[in-house]
């Protein structure tokens, strides 16, 4: 079953999604951390409503000190490799999101399989989309330097099973990065 809404409900989802770094390390230019969503742990049912209720309040301080927009910008491809070939994601959203705490819990269930409450509108602000071109490949200009989850859905053609992937990448102050979100 085809689900049109998943990519945006990702966005949704991941809107501030992000890890932190450990403390003292800095990640400049290096590759993109590839994190894969699993498989759907047996013991976890969604609500009646589908989705997991947020625990974690929204940290006005923390998005307070965050740039909206910048002169960065971050490219790339979105693909899934099948038993046929690779897949380009066609038309897919792709959500770039800045790390902070609120997120760590929508990443946490976003990679368990299991779909939070739509994040706080003052977060949304924070989260840049776009849509990739026919061959999955996306552009997306203005983004302020810090670290971000670029995240993106394609749907396998013979199961028709949505395979999220997200990658967590740093921008610096005008820089242009790209990114190949694959799996």
């Amino acid at each position: 079953m085809k689900h049109p809404y998943l990519p945006i409900l990702m966005g949704l989802i991941l809107t501030g999604c992000q890890m932190l770094p450990p403390e003292g390390v800095t990640r400049r230019g290096g590759p993109a951390e590839v994190i894969d969503i699993g498989e759907r742990a047996p013991d976890t049912a969604p609500s009646p409503s589908g989705r997991v209720p947020r625990q974690v309040p929204f940290p006005a301080e923390q998005y307070a000190a965050l740039e909206k927009t910048g002169n960065a910008a971050l490219s790339g491809r979105l693909t899934l490799n099948t038993a046929s070939g690779t897949v380009a994601g066609a038309g897919e959203t792709i959500s770039v999101a800045p790390v902070t705490t609120y997120s760590a819990e929508a990443a946490e269930q976003a990679l368990a399989g299991r779909a939070v409450e739509p994040a706080d509108p003052r977060a949304r602000a924070y989260t840049h989309t776009t849509r990739t071109d026919a061959d999955g490949y996306f552009l997306l200009r203005g983004l302020p330097s810090g670290n971000f989850y670029v995240s993106g859905s394609v749907a396998d053609p013979t199961s028709g099973r949505r395979n999220i992937i997200i990658h967590q990448v740093s921008l610096a102050d005008g820089q242009h990065r790209e990114v190949q979100l694959n799996r």
